[in-house]
């Protein structure tokens, strides 16, 4: 009798919880839910879809590089190619066009710009804008001309963001493909137009001391000149130009 009486009162107890809500059991020892497991499913997971630690590249030196493209190249138009091939210099990305020269390829006399302008970066050839004009007036004063007796190049072969100076890393991962192109157009003597130019070449900058002094790059006579645009922009200049072009017609008189 005694134990029907503690079932129907344990009944009736458990039905009065339900009624007010309860819907779960207690456990025997209290359970904090603030505390969390060692190794949570949430942890476990992030565990296994670890991605691998990345390994750092090894960096590039551009110099190097430029040199190592350049001796592979055995002609002129190996040497284009592997200067378009030539990602390292970011003046690529924004230029229309590779200005790599123009004249006669094995011409006794090189001369050596700058970098393109808007001109020559539509055009694709050096020296086509004003100041080409000028240098075609000034070597036909001396009766040179590019299409029959002289190559030009520049030290860049793009053009750099609204005609600015070529910044000293860009020349000198440019200047191994210089000096090839050299090699490979053997010229006798080389005309330097411009501080850019010196400096690329000599190593030297202030073009108004260097001008119409003889120097020697490449085991070859190097003459720096004003460059045309700086005429176009000085024309009392000229007279000081034209010295140093009859000093070119002179030194190539007398080198063969």
């Amino acid at each position: 009798m005694e134990s029907a009486l503690e079932f129907h009162t344990a009944l009736a107890w458990l039905e009065w919880q339900v009624d007010l809500g309860a819907d779960e059991a207690i456990c025997d020892a209290p359970l904090n839910r603030y505390e969390l497991p060692e190794t949570s499913p949430t942890k476990a997971a992030k565990a296994s879809m670890a991605m691998p630690v990345p390994v750092a590249e090894p960096e590039v030196d551009p110099v190097a590089e430029a040199k190592a493209a350049a001796k592979s190249a055995g002609s002129l138009d190996a040497l284009r190619a592997a200067m378009e091939s030539f990602d390292h210099c970011d003046l690529k990305k924004g230029a229309r066009n590779t200005v790599f020269c123009d004249g006669v390829a094995g011409a006794r006399l090189m001369v050596i710009g700058e970098a393109p302008g808007r001109d020559e970066d539509r055009e694709g050839r050096p020296f086509v804008g004003r100041a080409g004009q000028l240098l075609d007036r000034m070597l036909g004063a001396i009766d040179l001309s590019r299409s029959e007796s002289v190559y030009i190049t520049n030290v860049l072969p793009w053009r750099p963001p609204q005609n600015r100076e070529p910044k000293p890393e860009e020349i000198a991962m440019m200047k191994p493909f210089l000096a090839r192109h050299v090699e490979l157009a053997a010229p006798d003597v080389i005309v330097l137009m411009g501080n850019v130019s010196c400096e690329a070449v000599l190593g030297k900058r202030g073009i108004t001391r260097l001008r119409g002094n003889w120097t020697q790059a490449w085991n070859r006579p190097v003459l720096p000149m004003f460059h045309p645009a700086y005429l176009l922009r000085q024309p009392a200049e000229k007279r000081r130009a034209w010295a140093d072009l009859l000093e070119l017609r002179a030194k190539l008189n007398d080198v063969h």
